[in-house]
């Protein structure tokens, strides 16, 4: 509750000024559809059913993890896009379109901190048997590869009609967009599933 809370009040900060800045861009704006909702806490889900049957704390270190990987990728991308300026890539450090899957900014930095260190706040809070400094770390880890995967490997594609690249299979123009790099079907989704993967993954090596 605590991340899809915080997640929801911060999609709705400035909504229609981060929509206007990232249309075109994004292959998502809007409300969260089923994809998006699995990809950010199916893996927690997984381990939290998981832990109901071995009652092992292996499960809690991997659900915390994931959830806190999510957590500060979300803030990151709410707060930056809205706060944060033109970002740059997380690979050349060269200035990109708003919304660009591997950009970055300082106030998206930051933010994913933050909500890392939320994640590990709200755990503390409930005695939940994972030490804070794992759940930052690895929530910082998942949104990092996030960050990494979305510039190296998510499927780039190209607008024809207005010389722009996009998410979109579909322009906001209405024209039909091409793969321009990437691999083809890695698309945010995945990315999101990849960075609680690696939340949950840093999570469990280091508790």
């Amino acid at each position: 509750m605590a991340f899809f809370v915080s997640g929801v009040a911060l999609s709705m900060l400035g909504a229609p000024r981060k929509m206007e800045i990232a249309k075109g861009i994004v292959a998502k704006t809007g409300e969260r559809d089923v994809w998006q909702v699995v990809a950010n806490g199916g893996l927690f889900t997984a381990a939290a059913l998981a832990s109901l049957v071995s009652q092992s704390p292996v499960w809690l270190a991997i659900g915390i993890g994931a959830l806190a990987a999510s957590a500060a990728d979300t803030w990151a991308t709410e707060v930056g896009t809205l706060f944060g300026g033109q970002p740059r890539s997380i690979i050349s450090g060269r200035r990109v379109a708003a919304g660009t899957s591997g950009g970055v900014t300082l106030a998206g930095s930051v933010a994913s901190l933050g909500g890392a260190a939320f994640m590990a706040i709200v755990a503390a809070l409930l005695e939940w048997p994972v030490p804070a400094y794992v759940i930052v770390v690895s929530g910082v880890a998942g949104a990092l590869a996030d960050s990494l995967s979305g510039a190296l490997i998510q499927e780039r594609r190209w607008c024809n009609a207005c010389s722009t690249a996009t998410e979109q299979t579909v322009h906001a123009c209405g024209t039909r967009t091409k793969r321009a790099g990437g691999i083809a079907g890695f698309d945010n989704d995945v990315v999101n599933l990849f960075c609680s993967f690696v939340g949950a993954l840093v999570a469990l090596l280091m508790a």
